[in-house]
């Protein structure tokens, strides 16, 4: 059974006397159970549908009168209005009424496409003779004086709503089309889908007929596109049908046509705005987020970039399906609605999803309601919680929800998402599913019958949504067909759809309490893909502790150089000597191996040394930088448990030291006695080499415990790619509490090379760390993104421009990197020498964790913080919640296996159980880190940094990445360094910008901030643009050389913040015309249309006011692009401004042909 037999029963029990409602058969499917409440209703019949039927407008009346109009209220000016529109005037006008729910909303899109018409559906047939395709037209003339919505013209011109008007006579005329080359089927096809097509919706019939010869084939072909405001796929069908039974003699046979305002009324008169809102707000109350895979959130496109994949489903698949659906007492669309819920789940993230779903919309309709012809459909959404939900309750639930929908099948869209907690003007969702009941071959071939020599060539439907979802129920089986915008791939959607269905019927056949999220959706192409893409491969089981890779550079080279600070140098030799003889001191201390030491140092030799003396005793090394605050050293100092701390005289003040802490001083040590030989402690690569405290989501630091593999094997999986070597320069740039040290200090040291310690106060002056990189030929170069913004800015400044600089390759890490910063470089520089390497990592993972080179591509791609592929020995997986894999183009968390993980976090056990999980696709029970970052797979097998998880902010139901905003700001030419941060104020979450400027562009000009801000309007939409964009000279940093947020300056918002009044005339106008259509007594010039409850219907009334009171022509896109006062002044502006231009040119132009003659 499904809905078109279901009204046919209900109707056969109300003309036997029996009452019953829609509802109560989907509620109660089993004869036992409906019987039942029959037996409760008793037999008081329903109200019948019928009694709506007459217009009230007499045949032959040429002064239509207001009370004639029972559906509508209109003045006599307005019907004047209406029957001037009309051709034949008064006369031919049979009826006026207002349009239904989903018209409302398809006129809305009509209007709102200048060009092209996403809700023109076309059909397309072919006749074997001119006199076939003639009779064809003939049959449909009569088909169309039928039925009244195929008269109808809709009509909103100074009206204070849209009417639909029946004319009692409407022909359609038959166009023919030449074409004179062998391509007709294209040529007629093109003719009638070219981008301006349009059907003027204000003349009846909304049905074109265009028609052409095709004397290659032997055929005539007619095309026959339909405005969807007067058709549904249902009506299409009965409507071939008719004309089918009517050419065969029979139209005695057909029963009454149903008229439209049957409908109309029962839409207006039913179930009461008070009912409809207390369902839906029950419903939706609390969603404050789309659903909008893969960021699609324009729901107002035109249907001009889609692409369609279609997928008939395999017989026992499709068997499979209604067996479960019967045995469940289901339907078998509850199936196909939780399965499309889960696909939703898998590709947004969201466990809890809502998207439309199209009701029939003719339960209510009475006595022949299955063969009215009409626009009966309606849209409305459905809310599905997948998360941690059993398969067979969660499917209960969706056939409960879609039988209570049915009650409300006549609710508008928009009433249904003002229920919602998300902003006015927020799209509640972006994809629809259409479950609709075709027929069996059988039907198909009755209802041609009597059309010998005609052949249907196929249709097509579009919606004004980016994914369109429709299931075809042909009886013997079902047809999946996607629309999906480009670039989105329709098939992969199909078959996360079809595998989604699969895993439902198997689970439910054999596993019904299993939670729908361990069903598998990915095929077993892309999860095969997806396994391969990350994996760690290499492994290097001989990893040596790192003081042994120094040792065997001072084996080698003893007298090279190691280190340089200021004007001294250390050779390999004597760097190991001094630590060798601390070493000796400390292990005399009782240090030994995982014996942590603090360290409290300036950069300096003595910090080096210090370092490598705590691992060659076998210890493991305790950053404790001397510039953090005291609270932070006191907390580290007690939660790392150290007994010996390592400073010198200056700074032991500034470290908090209990009373059994033992404190060595090393500018104060003498040494001379201690062996200069390397101790011989047992060390080997599991034992600990250091322990990093990073910043923690509680407020408390927790340290990270790396071991010497860690660091080891990081330093030969990376050595094929970058070949260091004895005649590399690098530079100690970092603090040694940032874990970008330990790859500066022992990536130099354990190849050879000569590490260039720099002085805390030339790192964080851009132009002496500039001399410093000429004076010491450095060759290899480790920097945060922000801190080489300023080292670009630097270089734009230098009297040289850069000259005389050694570099071979810059190495980025510990922040994201968005490429359009480095454009200025590239385009002195180039991006081969220096190469731009790109390493994401983390402290827990060992520094890094990826490599990718950055190129001019990536400039010109604008392309976000390109991740790139995994160190050989770590594995990367993009995983949910649930740890599934994600989908290709699908953000997702990273986690991160392999050698790389560190031990844990000291004395966080709770929290290492949580960050350090069990790797649910390594057998060899390996772990993976938890990172909390967003990233996807691109189609490329590349990563692709999104942000943090928690840096995400939701703006007005948006949850956007900060990460984007930075990228649109970077790609403006004045803009050097960015930084996009969210603060609260006055309880509202405002995106705030901060921007450096190049050279030539002032520093105090406060109009470079509104410049900024209305380019990134054109880029951006509208809820991303900051509310305030804040010039600095620079971005301040931390001592890791990362931006330092809490040292950004308190935003200043503008004027949007608060009330201001509107400005001149034509906000004025708006203002007023706003105060009216929203009931709203003051109106900002910067107050959002949609923030103060605008919605579609609100805006066609305010832009029709603007038309007939004031002549101001204001397109809807507009108002939808722009929603403020202030937004659609400068745009009527700058178009005036435009027509100007173009009347002067014109002029000109005319002078001078003038001249001419």
């Amino acid at each position: 059974g499904h809905s078109l037999l279901a009204i046919q029963l209900l109707e056969r029990m109300r003309a036997r006397g029996w009452g019953a409602q829609v509802r109560s058969l989907f509620q109660a499917p089993r004869l036992q159970a409906f019987a039942l409440t029959l037996e409760r209703s008793g037999d008081a019949a329903a109200a019948d549908p019928a009694q709506h039927d007459l217009s009230g407008i007499p045949e032959g009346c040429e002064a239509i009168r207001p009370d004639m109009l029972d559906l509508v209220a209109l003045d006599a000016e307005q019907i004047l209005r209406i029957a001037a529109c009309v051709p034949g005037g008064a006369a031919n006008v049979q009826d006026i009424y207002p349009l239904g729910p989903l018209q409302e909303g398809i006129l809305f899109h009509h209007l709102l496409q200048v060009q092209g018409d996403v809700y023109i559906t076309h059909g397309a047939i072919s006749f074997d003779s001119e006199e076939g395709l003639r009779g064809f037209m003939e049959m449909l003339g009569r088909v169309i004086a039928r039925h009244d919505i195929l008269r109808t013209a809709v009509l909103w011109e100074g009206l204070p709503a849209p009417v639909q008007v029946v004319q009692r006579q409407a022909s359609l005329a038959l166009e023919w089309l030449a074409c004179e080359d062998v391509h007709v089927a294209e040529r007629l096809s093109a003719h009638v889908r070219a981008g301006d097509f349009r059907i003027d919706v204000r003349q009846a019939p909304m049905i074109r007929a265009v028609a052409a010869r095709d004397p290659a084939h032997g055929r005539w072909l007619l095309q026959l596109p339909c405005h969807h405001l007067v058709l549904d796929h249902a009506t299409m069908e009965l409507l071939v049908e008719e004309a089918a039974v009517i050419r065969q003699g029979r139209e005695g046979t057909l029963p009454r046509p149903v008229p439209f305002r049957r409908f109309v009324a029962q839409a207006r008169r039913g179930l009461g705005r008070a009912e409809h809102e207390a369902f839906f707000s029950a419903m939706l109350g609390d969603v404050d987020e789309p659903t909008a895979p893969f960021g699609l959130l324009d729901v107002q496109g035109d249907g001009s970039r889609i692409l369609e994949t279609r997928l008939v489903l395999e017989a026992e698949l499709a068997r499979s399906l209604r067996r479960q659906a019967r045995s469940r007492g289901v339907s078998a669309a509850a199936l196909f609605h939780l399965a499309w819920a889960m696909v939703l789940a898998r590709i947004t993230g969201q466990r809890d999803v809502v998207f439309g779903t199209v009701l029939f919309g003719r339960m209510q309709g009475g006595a022949g309601a299955e063969r009215a012809l009409g626009m009966f459909i309606n849209t409305l959404p459905v809310r599905i919680r997948v998360g941690a939900q059993e398969a067979q309750p969660c499917l209960r639930q969706t056939h409960a929800l879609l039988t209570d929908l049915l009650h409300h099948e006549h609710a508008s869209l928009a009433l249904a998402q003002r229920c919602s907690a998300l902003p006015g003007g927020t799209p509640l969702f972006s994809t629809l599913l259409n479950y609709r009941h075709g027929r069996s071959s059988h039907d198909e071939a009755e209802r041609l019958k009597g059309w010998e020599g005609m052949t249907v060539l196929g249709g097509e439907e579009r919606t004004n949504y980016p994914i369109t979802v429709s299931v075809d129920d042909l009886e013997a089986g079902f047809e999946l067909t996607i629309q999906a915008s480009v670039p989105v791939d329709a098939d992969r959607l199909v078959g996360l759809l079809h595998a989604a269905l699969k895993g439902l019927a198997d689970a439910l056949a054999n596993e019904p309490a299993r939670l729908l999220c361990e069903l598998e959706l990915l095929g077993e192409t892309e999860q095969r893909q997806l396994r391969q893409w990350g994996i760690n491969e290499k492994r290097h089981p001989d990893v040596q502790p790192l003081h042994r890779l120094i040792e065997r550079q001072v084996q080698e080279r003893p007298d090279a150089t190691a280190l340089v600070f200021g004007d001294a140098q250390l050779s390999y030799a004597e760097l190991n000597a001094r630590a060798n003889r601390l070493a000796h001191r400390l292990i005399r201390c009782g240090v030994g191996p995982d014996v942590r030491v603090g360290v409290a140092l300036q950069r300096s030799f003595d910090m080096v040394v210090a370092l490598l003396a705590i691992l060659k005793s076998g210890g493991a090394y305790v950053p404790l930088d001397p510039d953090y605050p005291s609270e932070r050293l006191s907390y580290m100092v007690g939660d790392s448990g150290i007994g010996l701390l390592l400073t010198d005289g200056s700074l032991k003040e500034k470290v908090p030291v209990s009373g059994d802490l033992r404190v060595l001083e090393v500018d104060a040590l003498d040494l001379k006695d201690e062996p200069a030989q390397d101790p011989q402690v047992r060390v080997d690569g599991r034992n600990l080499a250091y322990v990093i405290y990073t910043s923690g989501s509680t407020g408390r630091p927790k340290g990270a415990q790396l071991s010497h593999s860690n660091v080891s094997r990081l330093l030969a999986a990376t050595e094929p790619w970058f070949r260091f070597g004895t005649s590399d320069v690098w530079t100690l740039f970092h603090s040694y509490a940032f874990d970008f040290s330990v790859w500066e200090m022992f990536g130099a040291l354990s190849t050879g090379g000569k590490l260039v310690v720099v002085p805390y106060w030339v790192s964080r002056s851009p132009q002496e760390f500039l001399a410093l990189l000429r004076e010491q030929q450095v060759t290899v170069l480790n920097q945060t993104p922000s801190a080489f913004g300023q080292l670009i800015h630097a270089v734009e400044q230098d009297a040289d421009q850069g000259q005389g600089l050694a570099l071979r390759c810059v190495i980025f890490g510990g922040e994201a990197l968005e490429p359009q910063m480095l454009r200025p470089w590239m385009e002195r520089f180039g991006d081969e020498r220096p190469q731009l390497v790109n390493m994401y990592g983390i402290t827990e993972t060992t520094v890094h964790v990826t490599y990718r080179p950055i190129t001019r591509a990536d400039l010109e791609e604008g392309r976000r913080s390109p991740v790139g592929v995994n160190i050989p020995d770590l594995g990367m997986r993009v995983l949910d919640a649930e740890l599934n894999l994600t989908p290709v183009e699908v953000p997702g968390e990273l986690h991160v296996s392999g050698d790389g993980l560190a031990r844990g976090y000291l004395n966080r056990a709770a929290l290492t159980a949580e960050r350090f999980v069990a790797d649910p696709f390594d057998e060899r029970g390996g772990r993976l880190y938890r990172t909390g970052d967003l990233v996807k797979w691109n189609a490329q097998g590349q990563l692709e940094y999104l942000g943090r998880i928690d840096h995400q902010v939701k703006i007005r139901g948006f949850r956007i990445e900060l990460g984007e905003i930075e990228a649109g700001l970077l790609r403006q030419p004045e803009v050097r360094e960015a930084m996009v941060v969210a603060n609260e104020a006055a309880g509202e979450t405002r995106i705030v910008g901060y921007v450096a400027l190049r050279e030539g562009h002032g520093f105090e000009d406060e109009r470079a901030s509104a410049a900024l801000r209305e380019r990134l309007g054109h880029a951006l939409p509208e809820y991303m643009v900051p509310s305030a964009i804040m010039v600095l000279e620079a971005l301040p940093l931390n001592a890791n050389g990362k931006v330092d947020r809490r040292a950004l300056p308190v935003p200043t918002y503008g004027a949007e913040g608060v009330y201001e009044a509107p400005e001149g005339e034509l906000e004025e106008a708006l203002a007023a015309i706003w105060a009216e259509v929203l009931g709203i007594e003051r109106i900002g010039r910067h107050d959002n249309f949609f923030e103060l409850g605008g919605h579609s219907l609100k805006v066609m009334e305010a832009a029709a006011i603007a038309r007939q009171r004031h002549g101001i022509e204001l397109p809807l896109r507009t108002i939808f692009e722009l929603p403020t006062l202030a937004g659609l002044s400068n745009a009527q502006a700058a178009h005036g401004r435009k027509a100007q231009q173009r009347s002067q040119q014109l002029a000109a132009i005319d002078a001078l042909l003038a001249e001419l003659e």
